[in-house]
């Protein structure tokens, strides 16, 4: 991961806020062939700053959350209608 706006070295050496910092970066801004840590990203999730869909996307994985395949379905708290096509 390449970052030009922050000073990492400085940042370091809080590792909380090192680790939210990560995540937040590769989350928005691309994993660049590394994966994240799944028990990291459980444990900062209240306090990540991350794009509203793709916090609700993580959320659908991390927590298993399902949705009823019905006429209507629940999906994220909104009730869509299918469209019959």
């Amino acid at each position: 991961m390449y970052n030009w706006s922050v000073d990492v070295k400085k940042l370091r050496k809080n590792k909380e806020k090192y680790a939210i910092w990560k995540l937040e970066q590769m989350v928005n801004f691309g994993l660049n062939g590394e994966k994240i840590d799944k028990k990291l990203l459980k444990k900062y999730w209240l306090q990540l700053n991350i794009d509203p869909a793709r916090r609700r996307f993580l959320d659908l994985i991390l927590h298993e959350k399902k949705y009823s395949d019905k006429k209507s379905t629940a999906f994220f708290g909104k009730r869509v209608k299918r469209r019959l096509s």
